[in-house]
């Protein structure tokens, strides 16, 4: 797998993690006085874990595919 591929991914799974954790641990956002709902959150794991998924899948040999 190449580096870049890695890292992107990575970081793609960290964000995922990461809104995983605030609906865990239900954590309140504000950002200028306005509170964001948790359901953004679900959407903000589901699209960046796919295209990680995406990235390993693509980064297989075709054999394996």
């Amino acid at each position: 797998m190449k580096p870049a591929v890695l890292v992107t991914g990575l970081f793609l799974l960290l964000v995922s993690a990461g809104h995983v954790l605030r609906l865990l641990m239900r954590v309140d956002v504000i950002v200028a006085d306005i509170p964001i709902p948790m359901w953004p959150s679900v959407v903000a794991i589901i699209v960046p874990a796919g295209l990680a998924v995406w990235l390993w899948r693509e980064q297989r040999p075709p054999s394996t595919r």
